[in-house]
């Protein structure tokens, strides 16, 4: 399938990994690139800019193929060290990066400077368009319906996707609620040139996290996520555990006088836990709407064939004879 975002990032299919917190690793990143989607390393997991530069080794060693990483600008005080993760990206060859949080503008020449493109993951058109206003390559939008931060408007991508369609000029993906081929077409009907899974993707064999979390997510309904730090201002979608429960009763008690060190037990250092050790009540950890889709745990290779095969089928078969006179 030929769109925009394929032509940008020399890949296959329209299908962007999401960069995921003690998730995407290079085992994952390489399963998609070499699938042919766009596989990326979550930058911020490795904890020094030594190690991003040593992951992006592995995943060249596992693919020939294109393949980014994330990086996400944090609002702290004591900022990692972004100059030094820019370079290893820089050296390390790698020819696209989403970026997330806080405004990449900052870093945008030293980044195209080199050849790189720039996705921006947005919640909002009006930071979509300011994406696109400071140079970003392309846009992923994110819906109220995915996991991680949905932003605090609460627009689902029935209404967000068309909306950036009619407003922006570069391409966009589609972000939150996508799983299946279903998902791909819908996205593209909306406006978008392809989209981004998350969630869909954890429960992939190369996903190197614990078998409970695969489970937990297989087992989950569309009804078993949670809205969390809401009251500040930071909303965090997850798949409710006992955690969730503490954390939403800690918030309903306290009120106004929430602070995040009422809750930091539950959300402060817990995926390394839950991602690697399977301790699925030790914290909070994201997890999209979409897990209501999930039923089983492909390869990454057999999600992705079965994808553009079911996308295929509906706009070739069922939207075309639909077409017909």
């Amino acid at each position: 399938m030929k769109t925009k975002i394929t032509e940008m990032f020399g890949i296959e299919h329209p299908i962007i990994q999401g960069g995921m917190h003690f998730v995407g690793f290079a085992e994952l990143a390489a399963a998609v690139s070499n699938a042919g989607g766009l596989g990326l390393i979550t930058g911020l997991t490795q904890r020094t800019p030594e190690l991003l530069a040593n992951e992006i080794a592995r995943c060249r060693a596992m693919t020939d193929k294109p393949f980014g990483v994330n990086l996400t600008f944090l609002p702290t005080v004591s900022s990692p060290d972004y100059p030094g993760y820019i370079r290893a990206i820089i050296d390390g060859g790698v020819k696209a990066v989403e970026t997330a949080g806080n405004n990449p503008q900052k870093w945008m020449p030293m980044l195209h400077e080199a050849g790189i493109k720039v996705i921006h993951k947005c919640t909002s058109v009006r930071h979509a368009l300011k994406a696109e206003s400071i140079g970003c390559d392309a846009v992923s939008v994110d819906g109220f319906e995915c996991g991680g931060h949905p932003g605090e408007d609460d627009v689902p991508n029935f209404i967000l996707l068309p909306r950036a369609a009619e407003s922006l000029k570069i391409p966009f993906v589609a972000s939150g609620g996508m799983a299946d081929g279903r998902s791909l077409v819908a996205a593209l009907a909306l406006g978008a040139e392809g989209m981004n899974m998350g969630t869909r993707f954890i429960a992939t064999k190369e996903a190197p996290v614990h078998e409970n979390v695969k489970l937990a997510i297989v087992a989950a309904t569309e009804l078993d996520t949670r809205l969390v730090m809401r009251p500040l201002r930071n909303t965090e979608r997850v798949l409710r555990n006992a955690a969730t429960d503490r954390l939403l009763a800690k918030e309903a008690a306290l009120g106004a006088n929430l602070k995040f060190e009422d809750i930091i037990d539950e959300v402060a250092g817990v995926y390394p836990r839950i991602m690697q050790k399977g301790e699925m009540e030790a914290g909070v950890w994201s997890c999209g709407m979409v897990a209501g889709l999930i039923h089983d745990v492909p390869s990454v290779k057999e999600l992705i064939d079965r994808i553009m095969r079911e996308a295929d089928t509906i706009i070739l078969q069922r939207l075309a004879g639909m077409a017909k006179s």
